[in-house]
């Protein structure tokens, strides 16, 4: 249907729908980022606050992850949305940082719209941040990293304790810490191909079980489910065991949905329930035949089916989740098997299909009892058991603890930190500065504004902390550009802030570090989504058509 234009609205699309452009949807783009950036801003830091997230169930969620805030507010702006994805785009490359990669790319787009509203073109700002990044992330690579190996073992434990110190369980660091980086170590593996070491933070099982304190959590050496054998005559540990992986009921057989079988004869019914017993009967027997002695269902298994089992000695579960099926497969060498079935059209049970592990038995942890699969042959497992008083804690503390691991592992794998508590951000701010005026083109001016937005996350730090936020950031700048210009105060580029103290202080000696991959893919990311929302100039919205509201 088309339209002419409607007076008092000016020029209309010739289509159902409105259109902005030029300037106007660059502030609103630049609003709807900066509101998101500003919920996430105060949880920035050691002494971040949290945040209370209501679903439209009912459901509580408190957390200081920015990932996970952003992942629960239904954002409808489609500027904004960018920001949640850029965020947990961050989560699943680094772990950590989600914050920070949210208020610097809030903070570009701020200072980029500023420019633009001064008559400096789009194009030159973006083609200024592109420069500015690249430059950014070859300084903090040659001036700011550090290796891990020149540090000592105490680096990976205050990595654990920097990522940690702005969550819940920050108050017991030096516990959680240790634990992190023992969970993280057990589970090395070798890459087949590179031969480089690999830390598969997956292969940690998170348990989280109520009751004690948080200071009761553990290290338990194996895979272990949440759940308990199927029938209590099944033997307690297996030795040597040969574990089946199903996706797939052992229960009494039953036709097919809809399918009808006509009986003349009663005697034939017996005959018929009969078989149905029988089928399953094989189908276990296959199994016991080809040597498995644990078997593993996400389906159920019902009693005529545990009774075979109990017989043979062999521990069964059943409703066990599919994602923990999965990794038990991959860490046993098993096949996760959804039907019997072969090529030919016959039931098999193939041997090969079997994991191995060393021993799986149950135990009891907490209240409840547990089943471990140990020594699995393949991958080395272990599961981390959370304790805590309620269900907001235990969650809060899983994912404080997987940012943790991902850190650790990040460490591990790039061999290099930098120092924390915003001493790269300033560093990045001062040498930016003097970087823009080296150039005489039109980026001096965008690069100069890189240069500010990067001190937007020192800011944030001392503000959260209740100081003083001007003074801090002028003294932190200060000891920065005298590391930067006199050969002899070298040392000088290690200092950050202290947000308990207030004051600034050599980040690394006091033990804040972070991965240095971290602040690369931070300052990568941010500046990519700045660039993306910068680049649009033109939004039309269509309005539904009339077959939509009917």
């Amino acid at each position: 249907m088309m339209q002419g234009p409607v007076p008092g609205q000016g020029p209309r699309l010739q289509i159902q729908g409105d259109r902005q452009s030029g300037q106007d949807v660059r502030t609103q783009n630049v609003t709807a980022v900066s509101a998101i950036a500003n919920i996430v801003k105060s949880s920035l830091g050691p002494v971040g606050l949290d945040k209370m997230l209501v679903d439209d169930m009912g459901e509580v969620t408190v957390t200081n992850d920015g990932a996970t805030i952003l992942k629960m507010l239904e954002i409808e702006h489609p500027a904004a949305k960018i920001l949640v994805e850029l965020a947990e785009l961050q989560d699943a490359e680094v772990g950590d940082g989600t914050t920070s990669v949210v208020i610097l790319a809030a903070e570009l787009l701020k200072r980029a719209n500023e420019l633009v509203k001064n008559q400096i073109h789009p194009t030159n700002i973006m083609s200024g941040y592109r420069l500015a990044m690249r430059e950014a992330c070859k300084f903090i690579d040659e001036h700011m990293a550090m290796r891990v190996d020149k540090l000592g073992k105490d680096a990976l434990i205050n990595c654990a304790k920097t990522a940690m110190s702005s969550k819940i369980v920050g108050s017991d660091d030096d516990f959680f810490a240790q634990l992190v980086v023992e969970a993280i170590q057990s589970v090395k593996t070798e890459d087949v191909f590179t031969g480089k070491p690999k830390y598969p933070v997956k292969a940690i099982n998170v348990l989280k079980a109520h009751g004690k304190s948080a200071r009761d959590s553990c290290l338990l050496n194996g895979y272990a489910l949440n759940l308990g054998r199927a029938a209590q005559g099944m033997p307690k540990s297996v030795k040597n065991a040969k574990v089946a992986c199903l996706d797939m009921n052992l229960q009494k057989t039953r036709m097919m949905m809809g399918v009808q079988v006509l009986v003349t004869d009663p005697k034939e019914l017996e005959k018929i329930r009969e078989r149905e017993f029988d089928i399953t009967k094989e189908r276990i027997q296959k199994m016991l035949d080809a040597g498995a002695n644990v078997v593993l269902t996400t389906k159920g298994i019902d009693d005529m089916a545990l009774k075979y089992f109990v017989e043979a000695g062999v521990i069964a579960c059943r409703r066990v989740p599919k994602d923990d099926l999965k990794r038990i497969a991959r860490a046993t060498g098993a096949q996760v098997l959804v039907a019997l079935a072969d090529m030919d059209g016959n039931e098999t049970f193939d041997p090969a299909t079997l994991g191995t592990a060393e021993e799986v038995c149950e135990e009891r942890v907490a209240d409840d009892n547990m089943v471990m699969i140990k020594g699995s042959k393949f991958t080395r497992a272990t599961t981390l058991l959370l304790r805590g008083a309620n269900d907001y804690m235990l969650d809060e503390m899983d994912r404080a603890l997987h940012d943790a691991l991902c850190v650790i592992k990040r460490v591990l794998e790039s061999n290099t930190v930098v120092a924390g508590g915003g001493a790269v951000e300033a560093a990045l701010s001062v040498f930016l500065e003097n970087f823009a005026t080296t150039l005489g083109s039109r980026e001096q001016l965008a690069i100069g504004e890189f240069a500010s937005a990067a001190l937007v996350l020192p800011k944030t730090l001392a503000v959260n902390a209740a100081k003083d936020a001007t003074e801090l950031i002028a003294a932190l700048r200060a000891f920065h550009y005298k590391a930067q210009t006199s050969a002899d105060a070298k040392g000088f580029a290690q200092m950050g802030l202290d947000l308990v103290e207030g004051k600034v202080r050599n980040n690394v000696e006091a033990g804040v570090l972070e991965p240095a991959m971290s602040k690369v893919k931070m300052i990568q990311f941010a500046t990519e989504a700045a660039i993306t929302i910068l680049r649009i100039d033109d939004l039309i919205r269509l309005a539904p058509g009339e077959e939509d509201e009917q």
